[in-house]
């Protein structure tokens, strides 16, 4: 049996309807200012599974740091782990790095151009290599990420999203769909006005039918049927903030102690946290604050308790990769994402380094 495809007329009024609906209400995101690869790949690796307020912010601040491909490629790794803090998922920032190393040992700095030469790269799968062929060098690929994709579901009047009970045959419809629809002279633009619209109109809950410029084009109109999320587990750890006055080479500076996590484990490795105390259970009196912090599907109740550096050998299990560090340097290393909170909070990280 012969596939039919989209209707021609129908598929060139929702390309210009979407063109012209993005060009004037797309949001002033600072990537978006840019047309080179570097800063288009940087700020899709960054908006993985990461919000694009907390990804502005810090996109800034690496951008300013590694201002070039190269510049990333010669820095050292924790460095680069220290400007990636607050964003999570560090694999991400760790496989950045090495495909920086890579391109510019083997390709003199520069990113390659096609999607298919893209995917070649530690780190880059099919949505990161067809969203920068398209938006940097026009290629007319198309992108397909969790927001094109319930657009795209609600539009042909699909179900569920392919991780939600989907599977691998609605993910191939989808990608299908996609690459009918894109447009073959301004692809780049076609891409992030689908994923704009899914981010700020065609939402998981109440999408807001009535601003969408491709509605009349959607057989679903609102939400579709899509499984519960899994429930969020909650999980509570006690932490200690340990400072203390060192001696400098001319002066005295305070310092906190840091434990370094293991290369071995799988989440966060070798970064730097507050030391996990041994005895969860903390005194009223010696309780220096809560802090409520989310990694992955975990909400953790973090308990935080002021130790003195004669207690330390006393409340800490005594393995542990730990040392103390200036507050003065301590926001320029990999610190994790609690830790950094809880300085902050403790009003003894007021800033991070650019």
């Amino acid at each position: 049996m012969v596939k039919r495809g989209r209707d021609p007329e129908k598929t060139a009024s929702l390309r210009q309807l979407l063109l012209c609906w993005y060009q004037h209400s797309r949001r002033d995101l600072p990537w978006r200012r840019s047309a080179d690869p570097y800063a288009i790949w940087v700020s899709e690796i960054m908006l993985q599974q990461t919000r694009v307020a907390v990804v502005a912010e810090r996109y800034k601040a690496f951008m300013a740091r590694f201002p070039t491909l190269v510049s990333l490629a010669l820095a050292p790794e924790q460095e680069v782990l220290a400007l990636w803090s607050g964003l999570g998922y560090y694999r991400r920032a760790r496989m950045l790095h090495k495909a920086a190393q890579f391109v510019a040992d083997h390709h003199k700095g520069n990113l390659p151009v096609t999607a298919g030469e893209l995917r070649t790269l530690p780190g880059i799968g099919a949505y990161t290599a067809a969203a920068i062929a398209s938006i940097a060098h026009g290629e007319p690929v198309a992108v397909v990420d969790g927001n094109v994709e319930r657009v795209l579901c609600r539009l042909a009047g699909w179900g569920a999203g392919s991780r939600s009970g989907g599977g691998a045959a609605l993910r191939h419809k989808v990608e299908n769909l996609a690459s009918q629809l894109v447009d073959p002279t301004h692809p780049g633009n076609f891409n992030q006005a689908l994923m704009e619209l899914g981010a700020t109109v065609c939402l998981p809950r109440n999408p807001q039918c009535r601003m969408c410029p491709i509605a009349a084009d959607c057989v679903t109109r609102g939400e579709h049927k899509t499984p519960p999320r899994p429930k969020m587990q909650s999980r509570e750890v006690a932490c200690a903030l340990s400072v203390r006055i060192g001696m400098h080479p001319g002066q005295a500076s305070r310092e906190v102690l840091l434990e370094q996590r293991a290369d071995s484990l799988t989440v966060m490795p070798g970064m730097w946290e507050l030391p996990s105390l041994a005895d969860p259970a903390i005194p009223g009196d010696e309780l220096r604050m809560t802090v409520r912090h989310a990694i992955m599907q975990v909400n953790y109740c973090v308990r935080v308790r002021t130790v003195f550096e004669d207690d330390v050998e006393k409340l800490l299990p005594p393995d542990g990769d730990r040392r103390w560090v200036p507050l003065s340097e301590a926001a320029g290393i990999a610190l994790t994402g609690l830790a950094r909170k809880v300085l902050a909070r403790a009003h003894l990280l007021p800033t991070a380094p650019l």
